[in-house]
């Protein structure tokens, strides 16, 4: 165990040195400025160039930062501004909605709850950010799947389940499911995830029209479909919100 630590901390020394002073660095300059054998500095390295950490100059033998070191501190750096730029908005949501409002992401074949705004009330809750809702069935995982083509395979790939008798599992009804979605600007769970919740949800783009996250309201099915029908002026604030965060993304006017 103490090994396996060392070596940790050993990677984690390298990726600061080459991420600091010169751009790109020799084996000898990195063994040496860590206190390393050649040999152990050049099987840390190895193991970073393969996982995509380090790159290697073909030409010169130096090492630099790699490229999926970039994208991991982009996506870092993405989610916290997607977070940072909703939090007014989604205060705003849950006063005018009188709902909870959720902000997610895709991660891995699910959607990850980046930021969560209690039901004005005083009603006991828990907080859930850091959880995981699934992609077919929540209204957040509809919006994703709708407009993220990276979400959209993981949705197809994953194991569908079904929660309630409601819940649409079926690829060509799924698939239906996503085009209403996009239609419409907005997608619905009505007790597909949860018996006696239902949830809005609307997609937040980037500067590049990217599809980045997805915001959205849940509450009990009375409040948000009192007469069968999703109440349009709750569709009108989510949809309202997510335009608002995608402006101040940089996204202009959807």
């Amino acid at each position: 165990m103490a090994r396996n630590i060392q070596s940790l901390e050993r990677a984690a020394a390298m990726l600061r040195l080459l991420a600091g002073g010169e751009r790109r660095l020799g084996l000898s300059d990195i063994a040496s400025a860590l206190g390393l054998a050649k040999g152990t500095a050049h099987g840390i390295l190895r193991t970073l160039q393969q996982e995509g950490f380090v790159e290697q100059d073909d030409a010169s033998g130096r090492y630099q930062l790699g490229a999926e070191l970039l994208r991991l501190g982009t996506t870092y750096l993405d989610v916290h501004e997607l977070r940072a730029r909703a939090l007014v908005w989604t205060d705003d949501l849950a006063r005018s909605s009188g709902e909870s409002v959720y902000l997610g992401v895709l991660h891995q074949q699910g959607v990850l709850i980046v930021h969560h705004v209690f039901r004005p009330d005083d009603s006991r809750q828990v907080l859930e950010i850091g959880a995981m809702q699934p992609l077919h069935s929540t209204a957040l995982g509809k919006v994703l799947s709708a407009y993220d083509p990276v979400a959209h395979s993981e949705a197809l790939e994953s194991d569908r389940k079904a929660f309630t008798d409601r819940t649409v599992c079926e690829l060509d009804g799924f698939e239906h499911i996503l085009d209403i979605t996009r239609a419409r600007g907005y997608a619905a769970d009505v007790e597909e995830t949860w018996e006696g919740v239902a949830s809005v949800a609307a997609p937040i783009h980037d500067r590049r029209r990217m599809p980045v996250g997805a915001v959205g309201i849940t509450g009990a099915v009375e409040r948000l479909r009192p007469d069968g029908e999703l109440r349009p002026e709750l569709i009108a604030a989510v949809r309202d919100c997510a335009r608002a965060v995608s402006r101040d993304l940089g996204a202009g006017r959807f």
